[in-house]
């Protein structure tokens, strides 16, 4: 049996595929009738345009009617109704398309294809994974706690859903309605006035149901990383919480809205006057999110899947939505509070409103890829690492930051000049920037290894400074438990004084059978 084989000078064949060519047939077919209708094509652009470009003008002010105002009548319910069913319609998908933007960027990261083969460019993967999870055995371990094994799914996904209620996503528009009139609406659910309060008390609310998920299903490994996820949560809150606290410190209101109107320009951005507090917020609500490297309670090596190993199904496909989910909220939370939101920094957003979501959504992919990218190269955390670090380090900087800002305002309005305020940041940024410095250089110099058989605590030879300290302090600290121990000495000794007579007493008068025989 013989076999021939293509010389390898031949050529390659060049071929077209079908739908290519269908493409450019469809193009050149749409090209001819723009050319044929020249005129009616400018009169609809220019007409486009000035809808667009012109918002103010197209309509007159007795058309106008303010959506949350006396007139709106019921607009307000209409807009409610309309704007979550796009706002969740946009968010789902959304998710679902993360997932996918996470798998193509880590293969990219790892030079790899990722996912190709579920439609065109793998861009139906999403749907692919979201049919296998419907289809998927939905378990429940015998011994779990139902109902709260059952709401655990939900405590975790519906924070995630509410957070964005009081963000806004644009400024106010103005839209037709079916009885000619136009309404001004704005771009968001609720412009609350405690809006920092609304993220603040929502974020919280999602380590439920991980901590629920853990004790309900039964299991020491989800357990393990309920408990994770509870002490994790602990040392980031509260620089959370100051971070959150400098935007209103700067704007001296507590809406999301006022916060976002106020960074109309780029250096207005609250990321130029505080960058260490924007940091320390990202790095906080990335650990909200259990995502890597603070991924403890969902360690793969160490807990098989943390607080979700027992769940499947469409159970364990919620716990997935909700960390994705998360990470848009999250990214639009920090785009909103340090990097002017929808504002685009040159006041274009300001004259073209339908602008503002594409500049707040080109901001949120940013920072999901900043996520993604965190993922693919940093290391998970150890645990007592991961709380010391809380402690130890992003508390004390998140203090600095408040104080850097607190400093900054109070000399701004002393001198009531902007040129003052940021000469005073500035030189507080050059500070701690310096100060970094320092503590980096220190904590990368090389360390003397002590051995333990040449320990003092360990000889317990009696020498320097640190044992002369150790016998003050433990000194010090044995006074109150000696005094302690005296009182109660010296309560004893009361006590068995005063039983003495006592008993010389009752030996006295009882009589003896003596004394009675003797009569």
């Amino acid at each position: 049996m013989t076999t021939t084989t293509a010389p390898e000078n031949q050529p390659r064949r060049f071929s077209i595929p079908n739908w290519v060519l269908v493409l450019i047939v469809l193009l050149v077919i749409g090209l001819l009738l723009i050319l044929a209708n020249w005129d009616a094509v400018l009169n609809a652009g220019d007409s486009v345009l000035g809808y667009i470009f012109e918002p103010n003008s197209r309509v007159g002010d007795a058309q106008i009617v303010q959506c949350y105002g006396a007139e709106g009548r019921g607009c307000p319910v209409v807009h409610s109704i309309i704007y979550s069913l796009i706002f969740f319609l946009l968010i789902v998908t959304g998710f679902a398309y993360t997932t996918l933007l996470e798998r193509r960027v880590i293969a990219f990261l790892q030079q790899r294809v990722g996912p190709n083969r579920a439609g065109p460019k793998g861009l139906l993967q999403p749907l692919a994974d979201a049919i296998k999870l419907i289809f998927k055995e939905d378990i429940t371990p015998g011994e779990a706690d139902r109902p709260i094994y059952l709401l655990a799914p939900i405590l975790k996904v519906v924070p995630a859903l509410i957070l964005l209620a009081v963000v806004p996503f644009g400024p106010d528009m103005l839209v037709p309605w079916f009885d000619g009139m136009w309404y001004r609406v704005p771009l968001g659910l609720a412009d609350v006035n405690v809006g920092i309060l609304w993220l603040l008390a929502v974020t919280s609310i999602g380590t439920y149901g991980v901590v629920l998920a853990g004790w309900a299903s039964n299991n020491k490994y989800s357990m393990l990383g309920g408990l994770r996820a509870s002490a994790q949560m602990l040392s980031y809150e509260l620089s959370l919480g100051l971070t959150m606290a400098i935007p209103i410190m700067i704007v001296g209101s507590m809406s999301v809205g006022d916060i976002v109107r106020s960074q109309t320009y780029i250096y207005q951005w609250f990321i130029f006057q505080n960058p260490l507090a924007a940091g320390i917020l990202f790095i906080a609500l990335l650990a909200e999110l259990n995502r890597s490297p603070f991924d403890l309670p969902e360690a793969e090596q160490e807990l098989t899947q943390g607080f979700m190993t027992e769940y499947s199904g469409m159970k364990f496909a919620s716990f997935m939505m909700a960390e994705y989910l998360g990470m848009i909220a999250v990214s639009v939370v920090i785009s909103s509070l340090y990097l002017g939101g929808y504002q685009d920094g040159f006041g274009i957003v300001d004259n073209l409103p339908i602008l503002g979501p594409l500049v707040l959504l080109g901001k949120t992919i940013l920072f999901l890829i900043l996520m993604i990218w965190i993922r693919a190269t940093l290391p998970r955390l150890r645990y007592d690492r991961l709380m010391a670090f809380g402690w130890k380090i992003m508390l004390p900087l998140a203090f600095v930051a408040v104080a850097w800002t607190a400093i900054a305002l109070v000399v701004g309005d002393t001198f009531q000049s902007p040129v003052v305020y940021a000469i005073v940041a500035g030189i507080i940024f050059v500070l701690v920037m310096g100060g970094g410095y320092w503590l980096l250089r220190r904590s990368g110099q090389d360390v003397q290894v002590v051995r333990l058989e040449e320990d003092p605590i360990i000889t317990g030879e009696r020498g320097g400074i640190g044992w002369l300290a150790l016998q003050v302090i433990g000194g010090l600290l044995s006074v109150p438990f000696t005094l302690y121990s005296a009182v109660l000495k010296w309560l004893d000794g009361l006590a068995a004084a005063a039983d003495k007579p006592a008993e010389a007493e009752t030996t006295a008068i009882v009589p003896t059978d003596t004394d009675s025989s003797g009569e």
